[in-house]
This record gives C-alpha cells, sequence and structure tokens, in this order.
C-alpha cells in the first residue's frame, strides 16, 4: 500500500468547510496493513517515524473507522489495517460554551482532541469510565473517562484535561463510592469515584 496514493485518494475530504466523509458508507476490499500506530499518548507514526504535520494527522483521522476492536483507514476504493494502542483520539483541551437545552440557558463542556475535533458534552452515552490498557498491564485499576468523539471512534482524557475536570467536579458521596460529577448541557457525567 502506498501511502502517498492513499494520501491523494482522500486530499480535499478534511477541508473544515465540508462535512466529514462518509466512512461508514464506504466498504472497499481490504488492502492489508500499513505500519501506522497511533501510541497512548495520541501521537501518530509511519514506518516507525512520527507524523510530523498536524495537518496529515487530521487528514487520516477524518477516514478511521473502526469494527470491531480493529481500526482502518478507508476511501471509497481502498481499507488499510493500522494499529491503535488504546484510542485514535486524545482530549488535549477544554472549554466552557454557553448552551440552550430545552429554553434552559447552561453550559456544556466542549472536549477538544489532539487533531481539533470538538465534542459537545450533552447525551449521557458520550462518556463512560474504563480502565486503560496500560494501567490493565501494569494492575493499576483506576477508570478514567473515555468520551465518543463520533462512529464509535473514543478518546481518552489527557492527564492534565483529567486533573483539571476533577478540580471542577462536584463530590457526591454514596453508600459505598464518592463519584466526581461535572456538569454539563443539564446532565451529570461521572468522571471518576473511589470507594
Amino acid at each position: 500500500m502506498d501511502l502517498t496514493k492513499f494520501q491523494k485518494q482522500i486530499e480535499g475530504s478534511s477541508d473544515k468547510t465540508r462535512p466529514l466523509p462518509p466512512v461508514e458508507k464506504w466498504n472497499p476490499d481490504f488492502c492489508g496493513d500499513i505500519n501506522m500506530t497511533v501510541t497512548l499518548d495520541g501521537r501518530w507514526f509511519y514506518e516507525g517515524t512520527p507524523v510530523g504535520r498536524a495537518s496529515l494527522v487530521k487528514l487520516f483521522s477524518s477516514v478511521l473507522k473502526r469494527e470491531d476492536d480493529k481500526y482502518f483507514l478507508v476511501t471509497p476504493v481502498e481499507k488499510v489495517g493500522i494499529t491503535v494502542e488504546d484510542t485514535p483520539f486524545l482530549i488535549t483541551q477544554w472549554k466552557e460554551v454557553e448552551a440552550d437545552a430545552n429554553g434552559d440557558k447552561n453550559t456544556a463542556l466542549v472536549l477538544i482532541t489532539q487533531t481539533g475535533d470538538e465534542v459537545v458534552l450533552d447525551s449521557v452515552d458520550q462518556m463512560e469510565l474504563r480502565v486503560p490498557p496500560k494501567a490493565i498491564r501494569d494492575k493499576e485499576a483506576t477508570a478514567i473517562p473515555y468520551v465518543c468523539v463520533r462512529r464509535n471512534l473514543w478518546a481518552r482524557l489527557h492527564q492534565n484535561v483529567y486533573y483539571q475536570l476533577l478540580e471542577k467536579s462536584k463530590e457526591i458521596k454514596g453508600v459505598d463510592e464518592t463519584h466526581f460529577v461535572v456538569h454539563s448541557a443539564n446532565i451529570d457525567f461521572v468522571i471518576g469515584k473511589v470507594g
């Protein structure tokens, strides 16, 4: 698989004025795996070398597709497998915006990935607590928030973002556990628990 050829097939499809490509509708033949890896820290590597151009990472992430636990880059004519160590996205920033839910003015959290994707937290099923693979290997069983970015593609919160949101969270003590909750768009999201 020639990465330059693949890049030419998808160039122009990630322009900010255009919607994301409809990769969920594309089912080309599998062309094999390429030596591309998204590491735990959200960096993309090709043939062991970091993909240095942010625009290329954004372009590749726009045609990323997940099937079961496997990840592929797809165009209408090609499908190649890549390695993702945990999630393809990492939440590196966040902000609050004014939201209008059911006529009520409130604030919503917007989580921003390393590729510039913005996710407004406004649905209960957008976030879940998981134990990262590295923590499982190291026998550290602390669950952290993962956020659905789009099309069953998830992001893990960067440690700095996680601690900033913990600082903002409300502590709710239960019988067996204490939950740490952030409020967004009139919904409470559990971002951590101890007990």
